[in-house]
């Protein structure tokens, strides 16, 4: 299956672990391409890379390209900023555009109460995968 990892790029250094994972299971996987300068950086400097590359990348538009034709996304929605299984504004468009596209959604880890986010990601139907990477379907 060809699948996409998003979620905050707080997370980068997780999401490449997520990546080696599913390729080791047969899974054809991609990051935005934009991920590599965030890699050993402190939070403050992703999130000032994070900004950069928004404002100056159009790293959205790049990632919605990536996404044509692939099967299903990943999100890697782990804890940040005290809000258990976080999931951010660019990740719920990145989870919009799958569902635009007719992805699978898969979470990592269950829906986060956020107000106003919770009822937009669930009306998605995404499957929760409760940290189970084996719940994924089989590579095509």
């Amino acid at each position: 299956m060809r699948i996409g990892i998003v979620g905050s790029m707080q997370f980068t250094e997780k999401m490449m672990e997520l990546r080696d994972v599913l390729e080791k299971m047969g899974h054809n996987v991609f990051l935005t391409k934009a991920a590599s300068p965030f890699v050993g950086k402190s939070d403050r400097e992703k999130e000032k890379i994070k900004i950069f590359q928004k404002m100056n990348k159009d790293v959205i538009r790049g990632f919605w390209k990536q996404m044509q034709g692939a099967d299903a996304i990943l999100v890697a929605n782990y804890d940040k900023n005290g809000i258990k299984n976080y999931i951010g504004g660019n990740t719920l468009m990145e989870i919009g555009f799958a569902h635009i596209l007719n992805q699978k959604i898969y979470l990592l880890n269950p829906v986060p109460d956020i107000p106003y986010y919770k009822t937009e990601i669930e009306a998605t139907k995404p499957l929760v995968l409760n940290g189970d990477l084996g719940r994924l379907s089989q590579p095509k």
